[in-house]
């Protein structure tokens, strides 16, 4: 079999009733069991009905998100599914990789990424910070907006590259909105504010950083059984320190998603499977490299799908 990858998921793929179709599935169900052991909550009480409203705020959706994931993935091998020779995740996302590589203990992960979830929300008080997603402009275009929309006091930066064409910015929200205005003014076909308070991947996160930087200290890394391509980076790695330190250095650094996907199409990757809620890699795949095609799993007859179209049957 070609060599493809397993692609993760970041934050807003999650949705609630979001494994509602992989209902009684044993594979499933000790996942979410598992999960609900680790947090000392019920997980799949939360994805299932989100009762609270919970599922928004990032200290619950991410340990949510990645526990889909993980099930899916599980799913996956259960049906004789092939391991990818390759890992990759989406911000948030890289967590879920690293499970997948068998370089942390699902139980750690979701313990790790509630951690980290609340770590990003104390990082920046409420109403502070804010992200916006610009379609329509050159990455250069935006990069240059950003420096001059920016204070001595109110910055904004570029935050996730998506793919051509759409790059998330973030940083003080009268930064944001100064540039959503510049952006528009530039050409920009839309500047949209996203529904998330923490200004993610960019230097406002360096408190969340560093108590992440102490809190990995206490989790066992193994070496990944492949390479797990870095968001901050846009490497693959397999080094357990060099993986330790990416994990901080993502907080406070963009998504290199667009370059990760070029750098994995040019190594050879033709194939890819979004492991996770939602098709939303795929879609930027699409956008990134259309020669790259990715199957999605986030029902049981897209993952059969998805498993008949690696196995050619």
């Amino acid at each position: 079999m070609a060599d493809f990858v397993f692609l993760f998921p970041g934050q807003g793929s999650q949705s609630k009733g979001m494994l509602d179709a992989f209902d009684d599935n044993s594979v499933v169900t000790q996942t979410l069991e598992e999960a609900s052991d680790a947090l000392g909550y019920d997980v799949a009480a939360l994805i299932r009905d989100d009762a609270e409203d919970k599922l928004g705020q990032t200290e619950f959706t991410q340990p949510a998100l990645l526990t889909a994931s993980t099930a899916m993935l599980r799913l996956w091998r259960d049906k004789g599914g092939a391991e990818a020779t390759q890992v990759a995740g989406h911000s948030l996302g890289e967590y879920s990789a690293l499970v997948a590589s068998g370089a942390i203990d699902f139980s750690d992960a979701v313990q790790l990424v509630a951690f980290r979830g609340k770590a990003m929300t104390e990082a920046v008080p409420a109403g502070v910070g804010s992200m916006a997603a610009i379609l329509g402009l050159a990455d250069d275009v935006v990069e240059e907006i950003c420096e001059n929309t920016s204070t001595g006091s109110e910055k904004v930066w570029a935050a996730n590259y998506n793919c051509p064409g759409q790059l998330v910015v973030a940083g003080h929200a009268a930064a944001v909105e100064r540039m959503m205005i510049a952006a528009k003014d530039a050409g920009a076909k839309r500047a949209l504010p996203l529904a998330v308070s923490a200004p993610s991947h960019t230097p406002l996160m360096q408190p969340a950083a560093d108590a992440m930087a102490a809190r990995l200290q206490e989790i066992t890394i193994n070496a990944p059984r492949c390479p797990v391509w870095g968001n901050a980076s846009a490497t693959a790695e397999q080094d357990v320190a060099n993986i330790r330190a990416a994990l901080v250095a993502q907080l406070v650094s963009p998504v290199r998603w667009t370059e990760t996907v070029q750098k994995l199409a040019a190594s050879g990757i033709t194939q890819g499977v979004e492991m996770g809620p939602g098709k939303v890699l795929s879609g930027l795949v699409k956008r990134i490299d259309r020669a790259m095609i990715v199957g999605v799993t986030a029902n049981p007859d897209l993952l059969d799908k998805s498993l008949a179209a690696l196995t050619g049957e």
